[in-house]
């Protein structure tokens, strides 16, 4: 629309030059006659006064000038929107076109320039998050990881059943008991919170990291058991063609993880759709939820989940979007470009020129 009233701004502005040009050739020609202006009133040509047919030409001439020299601006200034809205959605891979020399390639020159610096920087990132992830499993005990999972086992064990007692407990004495109709309900709703709590925490008590398995795999079992267990509908689509870095993984996993401890303590959905897909410059995946949804603007400033969620893509450069409708459902985009990719290319060049992965051609 801004693009338009461009072109309107063209068109007016060459309109009113034309105008002005009329006027002055009508003074031309009617300097040295009586009569002045009112002579191209009285000649006529095919019965329409002459003065008509000039304001009719250079109006014509105005709005084809207008034209002709706003279309190819647009054109450029498209392409600079075009570009500036992939940057924005995390696509540095895509490179505005340089041509001529005016301003507006220098602008295009410049973005590339920042686009490939950010896409430096993302992949500095990306390996940076993938040595942190190896040091951290060299320095990981597992003691912790035992724990970790026999505190999940006496949970689900103990207080989880105990709690689905009471949820049934409730729900039949209310059947009998119609006195006590508004307090039960609120027992057997707390328990039923209470419940969902306690699966997000079961969840979070499962190992954080892959150990071993593939992002698909641990997806993969993390989405069965929230099938089985709890009675939601998953639809599962991985399509990956290439090994994910360790660390890319992880965090990826830790962000399912949250997601799905999300869908059990809020948004009381009974069906699930997740993607994993990779696409020739970035890899996106998708949570979808049917659940009650939320206003995004109200809770993500808030919601610790949403935050954290936010900061591991910030980690490995990758863009988190959250769509969410009330009582239709949420949507989780992930998309993180491909920029370990020309890492790798790099160190097979380097140990083909005889050089050992991780060496420096630097001396010094």
């Amino acid at each position: 629309m801004r693009l338009a009233r461009l072109l309107w701004q063209f068109i007016r502005h060459n309109v009113f030059l034309a105008l002005l040009m009329t006027i002055f050739a009508a003074f031309l020609l009617t300097y040295q006659e009586p009569r002045g202006l009112l002579l191209l009133i009285d000649l006529r040509l095919i019965e329409i006064p002459l003065f008509v047919w000039l304001i009719a030409t250079f109006l014509l001439v105005g709005i084809i000038a207008g034209v002709i020299q706003a279309l190819p601006l647009k054109r450029r200034i498209d392409e600079v929107v075009h570009g500036a809205m992939r940057f924005e959605r995390g696509t540095f891979s895509h490179r505005l076109t340089e041509q001529g020399a005016d301003e507006l390639t220098e602008l295009a020159v410049r973005m590339n320039r920042m686009a490939a610096q950010i896409e430096e920087q993302i992949a500095s990132l990306q390996r940076l998050s993938t040595e942190r992830v190896k040091m951290q499993d060299t320095v990981k005990k597992a003691a912790v990881t035992e724990e970790r999972q026999r505190l999940a086992r006496e949970l689900h064990d103990a207080v989880s059943q105990q709690l689905f007692a009471i949820s049934m407990m409730t729900a039949a004495l209310r059947s009998s008991d119609e006195k006590q109709e508004e307090q039960l309900e609120m027992v057997e709703k707390m328990a039923n919170t209470a419940q969902a709590e306690m699966r997000a925490l079961l969840l979070h008590l499962r190992p954080a990291h892959l150990e071993g398995k593939s992002l698909e795999e641990g997806a993969g079992q993390l989405f069965l058991e929230l099938e089985k267990k709890h009675d939601v509908e998953v639809s599962f689509l991985v399509d990956i063609d290439s090994d994910l870095p360790q660390g890319i993984e992880d965090q990826m996993y830790r962000l399912i993880q949250e997601a799905i401890s999300n869908i059990l303590r809020h948004s009381e959905a009974n069906a699930v759709e997740f993607l994993l897909k990779e696409m020739p410059q970035e890899v996106i995946m998708k949570i979808i939820d049917n659940g009650v949804g939320f206003k995004v603007d109200d809770i993500s400033q808030e919601s610790y989940g949403l935050q954290t969620m936010k900061e591991r893509m910030n980690d490995i450069g990758g863009v988190l979007n959250i769509v969410s409708v009330p009582l239709q459902g949420t949507q989780l985009e992930v998309k993180i470009p491909i920029a370990w990719k020309g890492n790798e290319k790099d160190e097979h060049k380097g140990e083909r020129n005889g050089e050992q992965p991780g060496e420096s051609t630097l001396s010094g």
